[in-house]
């Protein structure tokens, strides 16, 4: 019960990371708000929580609206009295040729991806700063930190939450509020799903992923869950401004 009575604000959490880590802090016992764009799904993995007796509840978001971030924060804190953890994962994926893409992509992309981790971050901070404590754990990318075909919106908006996760831990390190980073590769979730389209199809990439994630294979959800936990947890009490890769041994080539 590394997280026990904890009050997390999971976003994105209707699938994929996001469904993992809210998952994984609920077995661990924290109060998750499950928050997505997507009100079923989001509510679909709240009611997966409760049916193994964990405590969760669904908040409808889109994150790059900052009146929406505050609102959930404001609701987390009138039900639970505090928020004790965020983490920032939800995001969106648009890749395409840098020269053919649209100012809507790279609104949306940056609206969301950075955006939104901002909003949330700045509406978090006053409950946890009152009660000195707080751990925030933003979602980056292996792409926050090497690029690859047709990712340059995107690799620029994770290398955005990098420089963003750091800032924020210096800003508030002598606060008892922490915020670190985790840089996924290539991880078995929707979001590639588009990605690999452009790269020949998922059944191309997942037969030559050796070629890039020395691992041999993409991670699972529940791995980056199980990162997210232990960040979010007091046992990485000395981790601030950490950037952790979890890619396969992708960065180490």
């Amino acid at each position: 019960m590394r997280v026990e009575n904890k009050v997390a604000i999971v976003t994105g959490a209707g699938s994929g990371i996001g469904e993992a880590s809210a998952i994984r802090l609920a077995e661990e016992g924290a109060k998750v708000i499950c928050a997505d764009i997507n009100a079923a799904a989001a509510e679909a993995t709240a009611q997966k929580i409760r049916e193994t007796g964990g405590t969760a509840r669904a908040a409808t978001i889109d994150i790059s609206d900052y009146q929406q971030c505050d609102a959930v924060v404001a609701d987390a804190i009138k039900e639970f009295g505090t928020v004790d953890i965020l983490v920032n994962n939800a995001g969106v994926n648009l890749p395409g040729v840098f020269h053919e893409v649209s100012n809507e992509t790279i609104d949306r992309t940056l609206s969301v991806n950075i955006k939104g981790a901002m909003y949330l971050t700045r509406a978090v901070l006053p409950a946890m700063l009152k009660q000195g404590s707080g751990s925030i754990v933003n979602m980056s990318s292996v792409n926050g930190l090497v690029s690859e075909p047709f990712l340059s919106v995107y690799s620029a908006s994770k290398g955005a939450i990098v420089m963003f996760t750091r800032g924020i831990a210096l800003d508030y390190a002598k606060t008892g509020v922490r915020c670190n980073a985790i840089c996924p590769g290539w991880v078995d979730t929707p979001i590639n799903h588009a990605h690999a389209k452009m790269l020949g199809g998922l059944d191309h990439v997942y037969k030559t992923i050796d070629s890039f994630q020395p691992i041999g294979r993409p991670g699972t959800p529940r791995e980056i869950a199980n990162l997210v936990l232990f960040l979010a947890s007091d046992e990485s009490s000395f981790m601030t401004g950490s950037i952790v890769s979890a890619d396969g041994g992708m960065t180490a080539q």
